[in-house]
Parts: structure tokens; sequence; C-alpha cells
């Protein structure tokens, strides 16, 4: 799949996914949880749109790593939308590390500073390290790598000639991505700094967050799709204890279309609050599934 669809490539695809979805001309459920607990959940995303169909059955069990597995795994059935015909199986993991990371690209395009270049990246596992390698294809960096292990923060540094840092100096960046499980806050108040841009990416579910509600309640607020981002997202806290609502939060769709105004100001400090959408992973399934049509990448067969 990554062979398939390059970083460049993902970046434009989920661009104009969220411009089609905000348009109404593809469609997307809500996303459906399955908790297991203690040890994680289940979630089953659909997605319509362009001649396709598409069924995300992921997972995200935090505890994985200390066991030898990824905390991230599934499989997408991508299928014709004019016959049902299933046309092609996909792995989750490298799907939603790519759109993930194309995600941060498009939204610190649409919302950071026109002159902003350095890039924090705060957690390094596999959606940090696509984070940081879509951006640096978007034409950011250099960038500072934060990760608890220090190893991986090194490793994703030395393959982007970028630093590993405190998380202070990642804070301090023009854009900066979290990408940590979303179990323990990494942004208070205090680390914000005018005119930047946080890309918050790892709060996908219910009860995670990496920023303070002070902090989110403290920024110009845009997300992926309200109704995933305040019942499941960074954004969730603040909405809960009433200090953010509807009218004060924008859907990126909606500023990339020209609907809506993005960045009020150079010294504003912006918060894109990314859940996952199904679009996205519609977006860049079906980059890999032209590329199989055209023969740039073969794939096993299987008959039905």
């Amino acid at each position: 799949m990554l062979a398939a669809v390059s970083p460049a490539s993902a970046i434009e695809r989920v661009r104009e996914g969220l411009l089609r979805f905000h348009a109404g001309e593809w469609a997307m459920p809500a996303k459906v949880y399955l908790p297991s607990p203690p040890h994680g959940d289940f979630r089953a995303m659909p997605a319509r749109g362009d001649g396709l169909a598409l069924l995300k059955w992921v997972t995200s069990f935090p505890d994985n790593p200390a066991r030898g597995r990824p905390t991230v795994t599934g499989v997408i059935c991508l299928s014709s939308a004019e016959n049902g015909e299933p046309l092609m199986l996909l792995d989750a993991r490298s799907v939603t590390a790519l759109r993930t990371g194309a995600v941060a690209a498009v939204a610190a395009s649409a919302l950071a500073r026109a002159d902003a270049r350095t890039v924090g990246i705060i957690g390094c596992g596999l959606h940090g390290t696509w984070a940081a390698r879509c951006l640096a294809a978007a034409g950011y960096g250099p960038g500072v790598c934060h990760d608890a292990q220090a190893p991986v923060a090194d490793a994703l540094a030395s393959e982007l000639g970028w630093s590993a840092g405190s998380l202070a100096e990642a804070a301090a960046r023009d854009v900066v991505c979290c990408v940590t499980p979303g179990n323990e806050i990494v942004i208070d108040a205090g680390r914000l700094h005018a005119g930047s841009h946080l890309n918050m990416l790892g709060a996908d579910g219910p009860g995670k967050a990496e920023a303070s509600v002070g902090a989110v309640a403290s920024c110009v607020l845009f997300c992926d799709e309200w109704e995933q981002a305040s019942h499941g997202g960074e954004l969730t806290g603040a909405v809960q204890a009433g200090v953010v609502t509807r009218e004060q939060v924008t859907e990126l769709g909606a500023v990339l279309a020209g609907d809506a105004p993005g960045r009020p100001g150079s010294e504003a400090v912006t918060l894109f609050d990314s859940t996952g959408l199904a679009i996205q992973d519609l977006a860049v399934a079906s980059a890999a599934f032209a590329a199989w049509e055209d023969n740039r990448v073969r794939a096993q067969t299987v008959r039905l």
C-alpha cells in the first residue's frame, strides 16, 4: 500500500476528499465504537464516494506495544458503489498512518502562518513518523522529534535530518504535531506559543486527550468533522466543560473550500483536532486501487 501512494499523492487526495465531503458529494455515516474493556476498542468506519464504497474495521489497543504487537491493526474492504462487488482488501494500519500524516500536512498548509516552516513532533511512533514524512514532503522542516522512548525520536530525526529534543523544544516550533496515545496531557496552556499551529492527532476516541481544556479553549479551533470531534476527540473535554461550543469550531473542509475563514492573524494559536475520517481512508484507498488498475503496483489476487 505504501509503495502505491506517495506522501505527496496522499496529501492531494486527502485534501480533495475533504472538499468533496464538505460539498456533500461523499457520504460518511458515523463511526461505530465497540469497546473491548479493559484492553482497547474496535471501530467500524464506512464511506462512499467516486463510485467506491469502503468499510474500515480497525482497532486501538494501547497496551499492545508492551506485548510486541502494534496498537492499530485492521483491514479495509473497498467495493464498487455501482454493483457492490468487493474490489480490494488493504492493511488498515498502513492506510491509517498515511492518511493521518497527509491530513496533518493539509491542515498545516491551510491554517499555519504563511512563513511557518519548523516542525515539532511529539510522539514518534508509526503515525508520528508519517506525520513528519508528510510535512517534510509538503516543504516543512527542519523539525524537533520528541518521544518518551528516546531511541524512537532519534531514529526519526536521523531519517529526516532533523534533531531529537525535549517536549518543550518540540512544542516551541511553528507547526506542532501531537501523536501520542492520548492517555495523558502533553500540551497545557503554558506550552502555547503565539503564532503556532497545533495538529492534535492522538485523541481519537472518548476519554482521550493530549491538550488540557484550558489549552484547547485558548486556541482558534478547527476539526475534521464536528460530530465526531465533539464526542470522541481533542475537543470533547472542552465541549463537555462548556467552554467550547459548535460556533467556535470550524471544519477544515469549509476552510479549504473558501466557505469559512482560517487563521485570524499571525499571533493566533490555531488548533486542528483530527479524529480520523473514513473519507480520508477512502481518499488514500482509492489512490492505491488506481495504482493497481494502472499496473503501477502488483497485488495478490483472490477470486471469490
